[in-house]
């Protein structure tokens, strides 16, 4: 099975460069999926959950020049 990939802009990350899982912003209901974790995307332009898989990824025009830390 592939994970899910979800592409997401540089104004949907928080002010440390990341999100947090289980997001809306993967269509998911933050209640019933797994404990929340914080994933930084800016870092390295994506990251993925340990617990579900999810990979959210800075879209390409964005991930060159992100400037978050």
């Amino acid at each position: 099975m592939q994970n899910a990939v979800t592409v997401v802009q540089s104004s949907d990350l928080n002010g440390h460069g990341g999100l947090y899982c289980p997001s809306p912003k993967a269509n998911m209901s933050v209640w019933d999926n797994h404990p929340k974790v914080f994933l930084d995307v800016a870092k390295t332009g994506e990251a993925k959950c340990p617990y579900c898989g999810e990979v959210y990824r800075l879209q390409s025009s964005e991930a060159s020049s992100s400037s978050h830390v």
